[in-house]
């Protein structure tokens, strides 16, 4: 006797089983469509308005909001642009991209919270531009980076994060080997009284960091610029005023090297609450600072290096009027 065909239910529908072959390969290509649908809806460039909204593709013509919003419709590798005026809100990133600005007034507001945190790959590259990133004086830190391949900020203003006594303008701990690169920005007001800096540089156990930092003005924080061991800094072409404490620290050990290059800076009345900070300090064995063509002015100390540490002059800087000048430990040859 022929057999009766089985019969097969899919969501409601009744069919024989020799149609059920063709019904499975129909929802196979319905769900893969679906999928696709999704990893084709993340967009190399992405915009953000201030009358936008998150529910938006984030496109030009229908923009989000929010960076946040924005930045899960953003490939990795693209971008997210402002079209115009507005406060977009705090973002943390975990992938290679770009946040531009450029013309508007663009803020992001950190108050009691980081107002960017970087998250990212080992070799993953963010770039920061044209923002005003503010704390409000609760704010943690401004720019927050605890992993990736290298971090560009440019052309922005970051202030008044005060929230507690590790707060920074940027605070840049990686856990491997990382790049920043800060150029064009004003940083100011951020630290209180007990800690904190315009920009901290404090690799994590594994970390190591290669910082350049260039026309940028450091005012009135706790400490200007602090760098902990397992660095490299180059400071160039910038201002480093009106610190609590020390206008530029680098603190080495007997077994973490701090090395920073200074070159044509104006480092001016630093340590006004604090007789033994400096406006150039250098504290540990492995603490060297090399200076060039800078004015050192203003501070309670000019030069102060202990523990072993090295200042080194290239002899063209102008270090007077500090309460106490101090003297470089070494020299180094111009070139």
């Amino acid at each position: 006797m022929p057999q009766t065909a089985k019969a097969i239910t899919y969501g409601g529908f009744t069919m024989s089983h020799k149609h059920s072959w063709a019904f499975r390969s129909a929802v196979a290509a319905v769900l893969l469509l679906a999928v696709q649908s999704v990893a084709f809806a993340q967009a190399t460039r992405t915009w953000v308005s201030g009358v936008g909204d998150d529910a938006n593709p984030c496109s030009r013509t229908a923009p989000c909001k929010t960076f946040a919003g924005a930045i899960s419709k953003t490939a990795a590798g693209g971008e997210i642009s402002v079209l115009d005026p507005g406060g977009f809100g705090a973002v943390t990133i975990t992938k290679s991209i770009t946040i531009n600005n450029v013309g508007n007034t663009a803020g992001i507001l950190g108050a009691a919270t980081n107002g960017v945190i970087v998250n990212a790959g080992a070799t993953d590259r963010v770039t920061l531009r044209g923002f005003n990133i503010e704390g409000a004086g609760t704010g943690l830190n401004g720019v927050r980076f605890l992993a990736g391949g290298e971090l560009v900020v440019e052309d922005c203003q970051i202030t008044n994060f005060r929230g507690n006594t590790a707060s920074s303008g940027i605070y840049f701990a990686p856990s491997g080997a990382s790049r920043l690169s800060v150029q064009n920005c004003t940083i100011s007001g951020n630290g209180q009284p007990g800690g904190g800096s315009g920009i901290f540089i404090s690799p994590g156990a594994a970390g190591k960091a290669l910082v350049t930092i260039d026309n940028t003005r450091l005012l009135n924080n706790t400490s200007g610029l602090r760098s902990n061991g397992r660095t490299m800094v180059t400071l160039r072409n910038s201002l480093v005023a009106g610190s609590l404490s020390s206008g530029v620290l680098a603190i080495g050990s007997s077994t973490e090297v701090s090395s920073m290059t200074i070159q044509s800076c104006l480092i001016a009345n630093n340590g006004a609450t604090n007789a033994s900070s400096a406006g150039v300090y250098a504290n540990g064995e492995l603490a060297v600072i090399r200076l060039s063509d800078s004015t050192v002015t203003g501070n309670a100390y000019g030069l102060r290096a202990v523990f072993d540490a090295d200042i080194l002059s290239t002899g063209d800087n102008i270090v007077e009027d500090n309460l106490n000048d101090g003297s470089p430990t070494g020299t180094v040859p111009l070139h």
